[in-house]
């Protein structure tokens, strides 16, 4: 059990993370919202959406073709809970693209059925 702390909070980024880049499609499930948006803004600034059914397909797709492991590598700038809402600002090392970047991430979560879930992601591309 995920507390409702900033403690929790961290804990249930890093698992984030560990599932996201090993393409853990069980925790990935448990992590996600079902309300899940994903907003992204690319170098180009073009805005990309998503919902949790397409970032689960991506990283479906990802795990049946057997590719690598992404990165596991971040920097947490800030974490933040309130009530049950929780904020995480972050950078990451990625590989969505076919080439490793550094995007920041700001994820926001809520507390529910007794566990922090991800509702939305803002992921910028610089």
């Amino acid at each position: 059990m995920k507390h409702k702390t900033e403690n929790g909070l961290q804990e249930t980024i890093e698992k984030l993370i560990k599932a996201g880049t090993s393409f853990d499609l069980v925790a990935l499930d448990e992590l996600y919202h079902e309300d899940l948006q994903i907003i992204m803004f690319t170098a180009e600034k073009q805005k990309m959406l998503a919902n949790k059914t397409a970032f689960m397909e991506m990283f479906a797709a990802k795990k049946e073709a057997n590719e690598q492991d992404l990165n596991t590598w971040s920097a947490i700038h800030h974490i933040q809970v309130k009530g049950d809402t929780g904020l995480v600002i972050l950078d990451r090392k990625v590989n969505l693209t076919g080439t490793e970047n550094l995007i920041n991430l700001m994820i926001d979560f809520i507390w529910k059925d007794n566990r922090w879930q991800v509702t939305r992601e803002v992921i910028l591309t610089p």
